[in-house]
């Protein structure tokens, strides 16, 4: 009998750590990635050779790319395996973490994305089967179009749209990860390079490179090892799905992710009203708008609403990209999912400082990759 997450052995995620998302520079992927692992076992208060298994979610550093890095915290003999899954392939290389310590196979497992720029290199060219679109539409002309629709559609103004950068570069502004630390003006905003339709640049993420690194632990782990169980914050769902033919949709990821996030819903035992913090895929500013209705935080048409009211602010209803976001906290591919993870933990611990999202107890961390696929995780603070 299929079992969900939550019905299976308790994970938490112990430790959490970053190296700040940053465009294209000398450092190797390698410094990059121990940095961040670095700093999720100092948090975790444990050391290396308690880890039992470990993911690398990567999209586009090449084959292998985990163990010419992890060795060098020590030859401890750890299972390891790498993770692609597009956009969300750290998101991915979670899942498999916390799957191995729900199931039993280990009690400490680790899940670190990292990844510098390169040419994009998609299997589906490879497929000999022609593409209807092809490259007339790129992905910043397609969510243009999604702007233009949804704009027609409900009424929304380019200035409500472009409100989701000022937000989320307020956040990232404050946040001492991201790629992006400075707060814009809606004029800004509007009057940036012109990109695609009415998208702006800062209506679109920066991809640059980085890396973020999540340990995840058993109850008996936690026991074991002395850490500290009051900043443990348990994974309560853990769902991946991936696109299926929607009749009449005109955007697959909103309906992929509308589907995704109804069954992390039903396994977490929580609905949209007893999310405290959300971090989301918005990588391009209309993308907010359609995720938050999907999730149901907002009724269809409405999302334009709620980041203008405030709703979505930190102080509101519920914080969405506390973290500054794809767009502001950046998009280097491989980290970001699981660096999603790690901000939702830092909002649950009350760690976040002036991006705290006041008594945040539950939040969902929402990714979507080119395939097309969608990974949620749902994570809770114990009382």
């Amino acid at each position: 009998m299929k079992k969900t997450l939550r019905e299976m052995r308790p994970v938490y995620v112990v430790g959490i750590g970053l190296h700040r998302y940053q465009r294209l520079s000398e450092t190797p992927y390698v410094a990059l990635g121990l940095t961040a692992v670095r700093e999720a076992l100092r948090d975790a208060g444990i050391e290396w050779r308690s880890v039992e298994s470990a993911y690398t979610g990567t999209a586009l550093i090449g084959m292998a790319a985990g163990r010419p890095m992890l060795r060098h915290l020590g030859a401890t003999g750890i299972a390891m395996a790498q993770v692609e899954n597009a956009s969300a392939s750290g998101s991915t290389a979670v899942r498999q973490a916390c799957l191995d310590v729900a199931s039993g196979l280990t009690d400490v497992s680790l899940a670190v994305g990292v990844d510098k720029p390169a040419p994009l290199a998609l299997a589906s060219a490879k497929t000999n089967i022609r593409d209807l679109v092809g490259r007339r539409v790129v992905p910043f002309t397609h969510f243009a179009l999604l702007a233009n629709e949804y704009m027609n559609r409900y009424g929304a103004t380019a200035e409500q749209v472009a409100s989701v950068a000022v937000k989320n570069n307020r956040n990232g502004a404050n946040n001492p990860y991201a790629q992006r630390q400075r707060a814009v003006t809606l004029e800004e905003v509007l009057a940036g390079s012109p990109i695609s339709g009415a998208l702006t640049r800062l209506q679109c993420c920066p991809i640059g490179e980085g890396a973020a690194a999540v340990i995840v632990a058993s109850d008996d782990a936690i026991t074991k090892l002395g850490i500290t169980r009051s900043r443990a914050v348990r994974v309560t769902a853990s769902v991946s799905r991936s696109e299926r033919v929607y009749h009449g949709a005109k955007n697959f990821d909103a309906e992929l992710t509308r589907e995704t996030v109804a069954q992390a819903y039903d396994e977490a035992r929580i609905s949209p009203d007893d999310l405290d913090v959300v971090e989301l895929h918005d990588a391009f500013t209309i993308e907010e708008l359609l995720y938050v209705e999907a999730m149901g935080l907002c009724g269809e048409g409405e999302g334009a609403r709620m980041i203008t009211s405030g709703e979505a602010d930190i102080g509101g209803r519920c914080a969405i990209s506390a973290s500054g976001g794809l767009l502001a906290m950046g998009h280097p591919i491989g980290p970001t999912g699981v660096g999603q993870v790690a901000e939702i933990t830092r909002q649950l611990r009350g760690e976040a400082g002036v991006r705290q999202q006041p008594d945040a107890r539950v939040g969902l961390a929402h990714m979507v990759g080119v395939g097309a696929v969608c990974v949620v995780h749902v994570l809770q603070k114990d009382a």
